[in-house]
């Protein structure tokens, strides 16, 4: 065991221009984003490049570009000698939407299969979020227990656990609103309503976790040669069967990322490998375990160190 383990972002981290210079630098890169293009049939890389801003954003697009510019940068970071795919990671996981790279990366599905339920998933989720006008809001500096005090007493549903001072949550939006408004008034240190497009691991999405469920029994699961830590439970997944039930719970259940970094961190990894756009993920690991060793590996600059 080596100790490593590789994380792979969600959705947030997306910015127009991400994986340009990548595909500039890396001819490996810029085959993943062509062969993205050629498998949704419209130019997903032009989109990740130069924009607009606001298609970007669209849940229907940026799920599938942060999955398409993570495996982009993964493969680049092999080519370049950043990692040695002759040595895999002990553990990989991703943050919502980055669980479908971390079971890709596992060897579980192809990119091809990833990238295709990555679009369905995104193009659910984006019509449950309009039809049900949900949201989400991270709370900052406030207990877990108080949050879910919070959270019942406003009828809406914890998201995320991410750190112990992070915690985003997820509901309607008026019962959200009541929600940020509890959480200001009983002492949170920030309240932050987040730029997305729906309630989001919450019991609104129900509508796209059923139509994912079908997508996924549809789906050919292969065993993961490297355990994924699963964000609904925070334990590892080591079966096809196991991959494929995740992926149809993850939907409506809780993000645990700050169990699932200190299971992470109990069972042997001391490094922390962001692979994706942004910095997101290292900077809840340095929230969870101070004295972690994190890498962000997201763009040419990175991959040139």
């Amino acid at each position: 065991m080596n100790g490593r383990a590789y994380l792979f972002p969600g959705q947030g981290s997306q910015a127009v221009g991400m994986g340009a210079d990548l595909a500039a630098a890396f001819p490996v890169a810029k085959r993943v984003l062509q062969e993205a293009d050629d498998i949704l049939g419209f130019s997903l890389s032009d989109l990740c490049f130069t924009g607009p801003e606001g298609e970007l954003r669209r849940t229907v697009n940026t799920q599938p570009a942060v999955f398409a510019v993570s495996w982009a940068c993964l493969e680049a970071a092999a080519s370049a000698g950043v990692l040695d795919p002759a040595v895999p990671p002990q553990l990989v996981a991703g943050h919502s939407l980055g669980e479908y790279t971390a079971v890709v990366a596992s060897g579980c599905l192809t990119f091809q299969q990833g990238l295709l339920l990555v679009r369905e998933r995104a193009r659910l989720m984006e019509e449950a979020g309009q039809r049900e006008h949900g949201t989400m809001a991270a709370i900052m500096g406030m207990e877990q227990g108080a949050v879910e005090q919070v959270c019942a007493e406003a009828g809406v549903e914890i998201a995320n656990l991410n750190a112990p001072d992070q915690i985003a949550i997820s509901g309607e939006v008026t019962a959200l609103e009541g929600a940020m408004e509890l959480a200001r008034a009983r002492g949170a240190r920030r309240v932050i309503p987040l730029p997305v497009g729906g309630a989001f691991h919450s019991r609104l999405m129900r509508p796209a976790a059923d139509g994912m469920a079908a997508a996924l029994r549809e789906m050919g699961f292969q065993e993961p040669r490297i355990p994924i830590v699963a964000n609904a439970s925070a334990q590892p997944l080591t079966t096809g069967a196991e991959v494929r039930a995740e992926l149809e719970r993850q939907l409506c259940a809780p993000v645990l990322w700050q169990t699932s970094v200190e299971y992470m961190s109990t069972h042997g990894v001391t490094e922390f490998i962001e692979i994706g756009p942004g910095k997101v993920l290292t900077g809840l690991v340095k929230r969870v375990l101070p004295d972690a060793v994190t890498v962000n590996l997201g763009d040419a600059a990175s991959l040139a160190r």
